[in-house]
Order: C-alpha cells, then structure tokens, then sequence
C-alpha cells in the first residue's frame, strides 16, 4: 500500500510542475505530509511595498500557495471557497519566510486549514 506521504509528495511535485507563479516568486516546498505542507522563499527587493517591508499580496501568495499544497494533497482537486489573513509582523528584504499550512477539519467537501507565516527568527508575519 501506498503512503499517505508519498501520495502527498507526488501530488505536490506534479502540482508544483504546472505552476508559474511558484516559480516567479522563487517559492519551494520544502515539507509536504498528509495534513500539512511548508514552503518557503527568500524576500527580494521586488518583493517590497513602498514602506520597505514585504508586501502583503507576495505574503498571501506564500500562504495561499501553502494551503494549495496542504488541501490538494490526497490528490483530489481542491481550490479556495473563502480566505482571510491577518499580518502581526512583516518581512524584511534578504530574509527566508516560511509558511506552513496545517488542515483543522475536513468535512465532506470543506475543509479548514491554518497558516502561519513566519520570518527567520520564528517572529509570526501573517495568519
């Protein structure tokens, strides 16, 4: 039998080979299980708002693309019905953000996941 995990990897490695964005934005995928997955980029001056600090839509593209990987990975087509973020802290020019997506409960359909975003000194960027 099959993994739960090895499902899970192929899943996201075959997900990952259609994606331009992830790809755009230097994102890597660094863990993937059967109820989480972690990716990860490094902040590069593109990635700045006018306030010098990272903006949020390259934020919630870290996040959302963690919960695109975690919803999808027993390998059953997936996608968003509705998302919220939160940004406590921000990300710096230079600095490895790591998001991880974690499923809470998945019912029927629906599914609810969390992600926190985290900068390289475990300080929470988003939510």
């Amino acid at each position: 039998m099959v993994s739960e995990v090895t499902i899970a990897q192929a899943v996201a490695d075959r997900f990952r080979a259609g994606e331009g964005l992830t790809r755009f934005f230097g994102i890597t995928l660094d863990d993937t299980g059967a109820d989480l997955a972690t990716i990860s980029t490094v902040l590069g001056d593109e990635a700045l708002n006018g306030f010098g600090a990272a903006h949020g839509g390259v934020i919630f593209t870290l996040a959302d693309t963690a919960f695109a990987y975690a919803c999808n990975i027993r390998n059953v087509a997936t996608v968003a019905q509705s998302a919220t973020i939160a940004f406590p802290g921000s990300g710096r020019t230079g600095e490895r953000i790591v998001a991880v997506a974690t499923e809470i409960a998945v019912v029927g359909r629906s599914g609810t996941y969390q992600v926190i975003v985290s900068g390289d000194d475990d300080r929470v960027v988003a939510t």
